[in-house]
């Protein structure tokens, strides 16, 4: 299985969705090692960013990693608003998943879309947010994720808060907590 996982959010400084990004992908590959007949996860780190680079940690060795010099905020502005252009371009690989390591979708040709909700505090509390969270995600999460094919809830926590202000999902939308524990 190929397996794409936005890594952006890990590049630098890892606040909580940086740490939780960096551990899913470091639990996959201890989880699914890659085997000799092939039948094997095939995980790619992906990163976008004008400055940043995505520069290997031991502990990843196993990932494949594409590194593209574009800025982030074009690159959302683009995913977000427009759901173009679609990984495979940008990344220049087929995949069979797509995870998106925050709630909006990487948009995609045909790999299954998975969107990550770690908390609805931008719906809250807009006064804590800025650039594009506060202007994408209150208008764009409840789309996204009745569009994606699966949503992962980060905590516990974070799923039995999720009250009124939870974007409502159609059946096809499967929600779970997530297992991984970040360090």
């Amino acid at each position: 299985m190929r397996v794409l996982i936005d890594y952006r959010p890990a590049l630098r400084e890892r606040s909580g969705v940086g740490e939780y990004t960096h551990e899913l992908a470091r639990a996959l590959l201890a989880l699914y090692p890659r085997s000799a007949d092939g039948d094997s996860l095939e995980l790619t780190l992906f990163s976008s960013s004008w400055k940043d680079r995505l520069s290997p940690a031991p502990e990843l060795a196993g990932a494949a990693r594409i590194d593209r010099r574009v800025p982030v905020s074009v690159l959302n502005l683009a995913w977000h608003r427009l759901g173009w252009p679609p990984i495979e371009v940008v990344a220049g690989g087929r995949f069979d998943v797509a995870h998106s390591s925050h709630p909006l979708l990487m948009p995609s040709q045909d790999a299954a879309q998975i969107v990550t909700i770690h908390d609805l505090d931008f719906l809250a509390h807009p006064e804590r947010t800025g650039a594009e969270i506060r202007r994408d995600y209150p208008h764009l999460v409840g789309k996204h994720a009745r569009r994606a094919d699966a949503v992962i809830v980060s905590s516990a926590t974070a799923t039995r808060k999720r009250g009124a202000n939870w974007p409502p999902t159609c059946s096809a939308t499967r929600t779970a907590s997530s297992p991984i524990k970040t360090r």
